[in-house]
């Protein structure tokens, strides 16, 4: 009876644990419906039936970003938004192009890892591990060359070359987010109070209001 009992007990905790992750596909394509007012997780299914090419489709990524900005990058997400058909399969993709030292400043992807191939020009990359070693891990790449950031972990590129570089990210989800750190502390809407900030960064309350100016 104990031996019966012990086994119920493990079959109930394998049964708990397969459900706890992803469940697998169910058909072939889920075209996200971007006009639908049910809110799920995610995004609604189009028609099958509606679904056409166009709905896998995108075009425009050989065209440069326009990087006159305040940090010199400009990313080009395919996520979700643009090509429909990637709602539920997991992927998207980016063009991110630096001008000569541009920054793709230290940003999270909160649903994705995220893998990026220099296709042009030599970046310095890097990111951060979690508290409390708080370890910077970085490299510089060259054309061709491959790396990897985690979920989650904030990260950044820099152009390191004297022209234009160009990047292609993999990332990990069909939405995988982003949150740029500087915006989201400096610039949240409304303002995080000055004196939060100031103990936070260990900075004098009117440094932080200037931040909160420029973002």
């Amino acid at each position: 009876m104990a031996n019966a009992l012990l086994f119920l007990g493990l079959l109930a905790f394998s049964f708990s644990v397969v459900l706890a992750v992803d469940n697998s596909a169910l058909q072939d394509f889920c075209v996200a419906n971007p006009n639908s007012q049910v809110l799920v997780n995610g995004v609604v299914c189009k028609d099958p039936k509606l679904v056409e090419a166009n709905d896998f489709f995108f075009s425009g990524l050989h065209q440069s970003g326009n990087t006159s900005n305040a940090v010199g990058s400009r990313v080009t997400p395919i996520a979700v938004s643009q090509i429909p058909g990637l709602n539920t399969l997991g992927i998207s993709l980016a063009r991110v192009d630096f001008a000569p030292w541009g920054v793709n400043p230290p940003h999270t992807h909160p649903r994705a890892t995220e893998v990026l191939t220099v296709l042009e020009g030599k970046l310095e990359v890097g990111f951060v591990t979690s508290n409390p070693e708080n370890r910077h891990i970085w490299k510089v790449l060259n054309k061709g060359d491959v790396f990897a950031f985690p979920i989650g972990l904030i990260h950044y590129q820099r152009n390191v070359g004297y022209g234009n570089a160009v990047a292609v990210a993999a990332l990990s989800s069909q939405n995988p987010g982003v949150i740029t750190i500087a915006n989201a502390v400096f610039g949240s809407k409304p303002d995080i109070a000055d004196q939060v900030l100031a103990k936070a960064f260990q900075l004098d309350k009117k440094v932080v209001d200037y931040l909160q100016s420029k973002f």
